[in-house]
């Protein structure tokens, strides 16, 4: 049973989304990870010890060293500063409430804090019908930006569902950046949110109106890429990086609190989790690294 330190609370965990940096983690590849280490990032809960007023509250949180430097959400029972513990979403059961962490902030991280999209641009985001890139996708079109997306084929048209995206570029077709340029009318887009990286990064920088912004999020599956440089600085492009590990509670909380509103009036959906049992943590992990398991896991007692 872990105790919690002054200024902290101890949170009898209800649910804890499994995220793909999870299975990095447990697979030695995150560095700056401390042993032995129960890891886990996203958690919903009930505070159990902590200040009189959270006392009983039903919670969510994510971020900070969660899972590498402090043992993390996979678990009973877990400590974290109190300022990192957000009231769960009023339309949210824990299990959702779980869901939402690293993908959500993530998408904002990224979009707002880096990119600072503004209303009335144009962004690109790939991976547009993944976990993080729909998310982005909601959050730009909220914010006023015209979104484009990518398919890999037509027939992936079909599950597209209902995200606000002004066009769809099937780069089974066309190529990414001629698929931009024609749905721009040659002027290229103001934002790209490439969660691809490999060999989409040079093709998203190729996108760029002048002086546009790109935001990347992923290596996959090669981490070294190569570009054209002088086309990167006669287009006076913005390449910008950002890692959801390098913020701290605070600054997760915080964003968490920005989309909380967005949340509750139905404008970002809440995720669609699949839960599992705690005990079965080890399996489902194998699951997950192996692609047999998709969709958005989540453990609950």
């Amino acid at each position: 049973m872990p105790r919690p330190a002054a200024g902290e609370v101890l949170v009898q965990v209800k649910a804890a989304a499994i995220n793909p940096s999870d299975i990095k983690n447990v697979q030695g590849k995150i560095r700056g990870t401390t042993v032995p280490r129960t890891p886990g990032r996203d958690f919903a809960g009930i505070v159990v010890e902590g200040p009189k007023e959270l006392m009983g509250k039903s919670v969510f949180g994510s971020g900070g060293n969660l899972g590498f430097g402090r043992d993390g959400s996979h678990a009973e029972f877990l400590t974290v500063p109190a300022r990192a513990v957000l009231p769960l979403p009023q339309n949210a059961t824990l299990e959702q409430g779980a869901g939402i962490g690293v993908s959500y902030m993530t998408a904002w991280a990224a979009l707002v804090n880096a990119a600072r999209i503004r209303k009335g641009e144009t962004v690109l985001v790939t991976g547009t019908t993944g976990n993080v890139g729909s998310i982005a996708t909601r959050i730009a079109h909220r914010l006023g930006a015209k979104v484009l997306g990518t398919v890999r084929s037509t027939a992936d048209l079909a599950k597209v569902g209902d995200l606000p995206v002004e066009a769809w570029i099937d780069l089974q077709a066309t190529e990414l950046a001629d698929g931009v340029r024609a749905a721009t009318a040659g002027r290229g887009v103001d934002v790209v949110f490439d969660v691809v990286g490999g060999a989409m990064f040079e093709k998203c920088l190729q996108s760029l109106a002048w002086r546009g912004r790109q935001v990347v999020i992923a290596s996959n599956p090669d981490p070294r890429v190569s570009f054209n440089l002088v086309d990167f600085y006669h287009n006076e492009s913005r390449l910008l990086g950002v890692d959801s590990l390098k913020l701290d509670f605070e600054e997760t909380a915080e964003i968490l609190r920005s989309l909380t509103p967005a949340i509750e009036s139905g404008d970002l959906p809440l995720p669609k989790v699949e839960t599992y049992p705690l005990v079965q943590a080890p399996e489902i992990y194998r699951g997950i690294a192996s692609s047999a398991i998709k969709g958005k896991p989540v453990l609950v007692p």
